[in-house]
């Protein structure tokens, strides 16, 4: 049975309707087109949260709930939604009492456009379930997904899904998570059947099979009886395999097998969620949400295998007074209150709302929370549990609750917030950086203020989409992860602010760095009637590691540069480092040292050391060879056969450097590094070259170098730009 005492004394408050051992916290995760939202979908029409199943080519899920999901079949926002799941008994032995446990689902998206919103889900997230298709197996967003679960120590369980379609593979799906994702991943369902055939699923640990009846649309009829005949001696092998691996890894089992002693479903069980719950170990379910089989298994994996909130390490933040100082912020409903505001959004209906995930401690309608960022307090008038696009009020939230706060002012992505006498700041979640932009401008004066409220409003809620104007130009540009990134912005910005705007071709978000070392020197001397400035500033600037970004150090020694006046350098190095020397793109992966320096008793200030910071870095700049960067893509493209030199050719000329063919059983998968700025139009270039056949994915990998005849080109259009209007 899960803890429910700390200190010997509950952790759930009495007025909880659901006890915190009961509660799970997941997200549903996957690349995209692996069959998340229709299996999110089937688990609300389980647990009898919804009374008809929609589809994603029909437009009406629940959690695809935005006009612009439905009309293209995917997901873009992250949608929280609550269902309730009664494990029944049905001859299976079950860990847990025959009592309801309720569910916390975020259905996340899985074009990589959308990355950010399954960034900040996977922070407040106690568990998930990575979906995988049962022919492509792991895809490149399966991997980045991944990544993404293991750096914020989220416990997983995979399902294989679509194990109805033709060319689906089980075994080979359950390979390649242990080689491409290296999980330590053992399945605990197999399949009865595959593709057309494919009629239930083996409960491995229980050694029984679930079969669906074949006239049931709704997949609610399904027995549970004996394992074939022709089918047992795999089931058995899969389960000496499966006590083998948690043998491996679990004391408890490993005596078991060492005396030789039967292990019972129930004692297996438990040890792999131990397992599970401390990231040591993947169960691996299978099925077809879509032909709906294997769904409900999956529910009971969820309660079953995946933690709650006591069961996973307590939130650790940082003391906002003394950075090295760590707080522990352990799931009690009778602790402080603290929680992580992780997304913002704006509702037509109620304004603003704060998605915020509760650590510790419970919140009433009407108190006074504390933000440590801004240092100020505010008073919660609404608190709303949420279902996808519904809004339910409710009066109290409890440890280890998903909800949101309507009014208040001054929250960005990443916030704690907290009692006031509870100052506690949590990690927030990390965001990757825009690398595609474009200009908008609107068509009247009437839409310039609507475009501005609507491009604040955007930004707030979404931490990978930026806003600002190019100074010498004057545009107004917005940058983003993707050209469908923009697209969707720029389709909000029509419907739901009502602005008519026009909108100039992407453009690349191109960095500049330099190559080899260098020394600058700047001064800034300005002599007038009275008082003049004066500074004087030297610095050495020479290449960092790549991704380490800029590093700034102070290395003045004697007093040089007075104390009060190394901010002012740092400043204007900062500022440089922003506009560039080349074609006025931000600089990266630099490292610089303020050496040395002069200044004047009566003329120097602030402002002639922030000059001569930017004059420094412009002139070492120069002799350290800046060049700059372009960002490159990881592209996998899937493709029947026939089709596969005409799209190799293509990817050549698009200067693609092609890392792997590999060969499926229905389809040849190309896997190859290209630069954005090639990628422009890809869609409809590999729809032409393929009859319609062939499909792409493609995510960040890294910025390289811009080769010199096309970063001749680019130079010479960024000189030819027009000046910046008044």
């Amino acid at each position: 049975m899960e803890a429910v005492m700390e200190n010997n004394r509950p952790v759930n408050s009495p007025t909880r309707p659901y006890p915190m051992e009961r509660t799970r916290n997941i997200g549903i995760a996957a690349h995209i087109d692996a069959g998340k939202t229709t299996t999110t979908e089937r688990i609300l029409f389980y647990t009898g949260l919804i009374h008809k199943m929609g589809d994603v080519d029909d437009g009406n899920t629940v959690t695809d709930w935005m006009e612009q999901e439905r009309e293209r079949g995917i997901t873009i926002t992250s949608a929280a939604t609550t269902c309730y799941w009664t494990q029944k008994d049905d001859g299976l032995v079950k860990l847990f009492a025959n009592t309801p446990h309720r569910v916390n689902i975020i259905d996340t998206p899985g074009h990589v456009d959308f990355t950010a919103e399954v960034e900040r889900s996977l922070r407040v997230l106690d568990g998930a379930v990575a979906v995988f298709c049962g022919v492509a197996g792991v895809q490149p967003q399966s991997e980045t997904v991944w990544r993404q679960a293991t750096k914020y120590k989220v416990p997983r369980i995979a399902f294989v899904n679509k194990m109805d379609r033709t060319g689906a593979n089980f075994e080979n799906a359950v390979n390649e998570m242990r080689k491409k994702l290296g999980a330590y991943a053992y399945p605990v369902f197999l399949p009865i059947g595959k593709e057309d055939a494919l009629r239930g699923v083996i409960d491995v640990v229980n050694q029984k099979a679930i079969l669906y009846d074949p006239d049931d649309d709704f997949g609610m009829k399904y027995e549970v009886t004996e394992i074939p005949a022709d089918l047992k001696p795999g089931a058995e092998m899969a389960l000496a395999e499966l006590i083998d691996a948690v043998s491996n890894k679990d004391d408890q089992i490993a005596e078991l097998v060492i005396e030789d002693k039967r292990i019972e479903p129930a004692v297996l069980k438990a040890a792999i969620r131990r397992l599970t719950c401390k990231i040591e170990m993947v169960p691996v379910l299978c099925g077809s949400a879509f032909k709906k089989r294997g769904v409900q298994p999956l529910v009971d994996a969820v309660v079953d295998y995946l933690p709650s909130p006591l069961d996973v390490p307590a939130a650790r933040g940082q003391d906002p007074e003394d950075a090295a100082r760590a707080i522990e912020v352990p799931s009690d409903d009778h602790g402080k209150f603290c929680s992580l505001a992780f997304k913002l959004w704006t509702d037509p209906y109620v304004g603003k709302l704060v998605f915020f995930r509760v650590y510790s401690g419970t919140l009433k309608k009407g108190e006074i929370i504390y933000n440590p960022r801004t240092r100020k307090r505010e008073r919660v008038s609404r608190v709303m549990m949420i279902q996808a696009d519904k809004r339910i009020d409710v009066d109290t939230v409890y440890a280890g609750d998903i909800a949101a706060l309507v009014g208040l002012r001054n929250i960005t992505t990443g916030d704690t917030l907290c009692d006031e006498d509870f100052e506690v700041t949590l990690e927030p979640p990390t965001f990757p950086e825009p690398v595609i932009s474009m200009a908008v401008e609107p068509k009247t004066r009437a839409d310039r203020d609507k475009l501005s409220e609507g491009l604040q409003r955007l930004a707030e809620e979404d931490p990978t989409f930026r806003c600002f104007t190019n100074e010498e130009t004057g545009q107004l540009i917005i940058a983003g992860m993707g050209e469908l990134h923009l697209e969707i912005i720029r389709d909000r910005l029509f419907r739901e602010f009502k602005v008519e705007a026009t909108a100039g071709a992407p453009q690349i978000a191109y960095r500049e760095t330099v190559t080899k070392s260098a020394e600058g020197e700047g001064k800034f001397i300005r002599q007038s009637g009275g008082r003049g400035q004066y500074g004087h500033a030297c610095i050495t600037l020479g290449p960092n590691e790549r991704g380490k970004g800029v590093e700034i150090e102070n290395e003045i020694v004697g007093g040089a540069i007075p104390k009060e006046y190394i901010p002012a350098v740092i400043h204007g190095l900062e500022e440089a480092v922003a506009g560039g020397v080349l074609a006025g793109y931000p600089m990266v992966d630099l490292k610089i040292a303020i050496t040395d320096g002069t200044f004047h008793e009566v003329d120097s200030s602030e402002l002639a050391f922030k000059m001569a910071g930017i004059f420094a870095l412009k002139d070492a700049a120069k002799k350290a060879h800046a060049i700059l960067l372009e960002p490159i893509m990881k592209v996998e493209v899937t493709t029947p056969d026939e089709y596969q030199g005409d799209l190799l050719g293509d990817l050549n000329r698009r200067r693609g450097k092609i890392i792997a063919i590999d060969v499926k059983d229905t389809a040849t998968i190309i896997s190859a590094e290209v630069a954005l700025a090639e990628m422009f139009g890809y869609a409809t270039a590999i729809r032409s070259l393929s009859k319609g056949r062939a499909a792409y994915s493609m995510e960040p990998l890294a910025f390289e170098p811009v080769p010199n005849s096309i970063a001749e080109k680019i130079l010479d259009t960024a000189k030819s730009r027009p000046a910046a209007r008044s």
